[in-house]
């Protein structure tokens, strides 16, 4: 298993580094490990290989994983859809990041709740570039009154940046056009509100998905299977 995992990392990183310097020498992507498609041995081994940060899609998987792997100095980030009555669990765990702040909605019960336990939590705002309705997200031409709006009403939420999923399709042209599209709002928001994350690519898309400008791709097939 170890020689596996050794060797599924070499290459992602491999792969993130010719796209990384594609773009330029200074352009630095993090890498997060998706916990989905493995298990907590699985995750020892990659930490043990030199991998830091790890994403999980449900609460309570990253609740149980947080738990049995607590002697490890994991960052952990949240990066699937967060329901309402999991808020509380949640902020519990204080996660690194929470990637999927996918409305202001959200965004209004999870201040209230951050703001009733004195807490804070790095977030970035979910767009959904490929405006396809499986996706959650804003759309792209709401993105930056949102995140603006965020910013100004909820100070216990610390938006970082912005993530999104690429468009599911097998045309190129068209999962480009979606990255395209969150990358320039993410610049407009890393010059007006000094935005640093831009996190877009997954294990079919990751290396395209850097070269429209993301620095940190979630890798869950690739890495495990």
């Amino acid at each position: 298993m170890k020689e596996t995992l050794r060797n599924n990392l070499d290459e992602v990183i491999w792969n993130i580094e010719q796209a990384r310097i594609s773009v330029s020498e200074h352009h630095i992507v993090k890498l997060v490990a998706v916990g989905k498609y493995s298990d907590e041995k699985q995750i020892a081994t990659l930490y043990e290989l030199g991998q830091r940060a790890f994403g999980e899609n449900q609460v309570q998987q990253l609740e149980q994983r947080m738990q049995h792997l607590e002697d490890l100095p994991l960052e952990w980030h949240m990066i699937g859809t967060l329901q309402t009555n999991k808020i509380n669990k949640l902020i519990a765990l204080r996660p690194a990041l929470l990637q999927s702040l996918d409305s202001l909605k959200l965004a209004q019960a999870l201040h209230q709740r951050l703001q009733d336990n004195q807490q804070t939590l790095p977030a970035l705002l979910q767009i959904n570039s490929a405006q396809e309705a499986s996706k959650s997200g804003v759309k792209p031409e709401e993105a930056m009154d949102t995140y603006q709006e965020i910013l100004e009403r909820f100070p216990t939420i610390q938006l970082r940046g912005v993530m999104s999923i690429g468009a599911h399709t097998h045309d190129q042209q068209i999962v480009k056009k979606s990255f395209e599209t969150t990358y320039k709002i993410f610049e407009q928001l890393q010059k007006n509100h000094q935005a640093s994350i831009c996190s877009m690519g997954m294990s079919n898309d990751y290396e395209l998905a850097i070269k429209c400008g993301s620095n940190l791709v979630r890798i869950g097939s690739k890495l495990f299977n």
